[in-house]
């Protein structure tokens, strides 16, 4: 992946699997771009969440290609394919160690999902994370039992390198996106229009 030589940019990292990648994805890294203490936002492309059955995802490749072609025109924002690199299934204490050894002249930080951060607690050496990473937080679309079964820890509601973002919500899924593409209805305003081009042109989601 090339990057601009500028040192010391904070660099904002938002993991998904962008299967495909929609108008929610952009929203909130464009949003996050804007932000203070972030320069730039890489959409690191996942090729297997651990939490996800990697039978439904489409190729590494194609999953990347379409990342680009949703930011191409916007200078804050980049693909990044880094975690194609590394051992299988990707866990982001791994992402973050081997992407700070390679580009040690950024800055980096992580931005996730408030559901996420209501299993942060789970991941793989979540306190190394938090002692040497800023996590940005963005609300989701959560139902009040939800919450109330997957509360947040009251250390991380407190922990200084927590950063709560508002940023109007959206709940789009991709998976609804697929079944729409599947039952060949019109999934205009979800996808940008070259994405939603090359899904079509290749046949995704049929």
């Amino acid at each position: 992946m090339q990057t601009r030589i500028k040192k010391n940019k904070n660099i904002g990292l938002f993991f998904g699997s962008f299967n495909p990648i929609h108008v929610g994805h952009l929203i909130i890294a464009n949003h996050m771009a804007q932000q203070d203490l972030i320069d730039e936002v890489w959409l690191v492309v996942s090729p297997h969440n651990p939490h996800k059955k990697k039978d439904s995802l489409l190729s590494d490749l194609n999953r990347f290609y379409m990342v680009n072609l949703a930011i191409e025109d916007n200078q804050k924002l980049r693909a990044s394919n880094i975690e194609f690199k590394l051992p299988q299934p990707s866990y982001t204490v791994d992402t973050l160690t081997y992407i700070q050894e390679k580009y040690p002249e950024f800055h980096f930080s992580i931005i996730m999902g408030e559901d996420n951060m209501r299993s942060f607690h789970k991941w793989k050496n979540y306190e190394d994370i938090i002692s040497n990473y800023n996590v940005f937080v963005y609300p989701r679309n959560l139902t009040d039992q939800e919450a109330k079964e997957r509360p947040i820890e009251n250390h991380f509601l407190e922990h200084e390198k927590f950063h709560f973002v508002d940023i109007p919500v959206m709940k789009i899924e991709a998976s609804h996106i697929r079944n729409l593409i599947k039952e060949g209805k019109d999934t205009r305003y979800l996808l940008t229009e070259p994405v939603a081009k090359y899904c079509e042109e290749m046949g995704f989601y049929k």
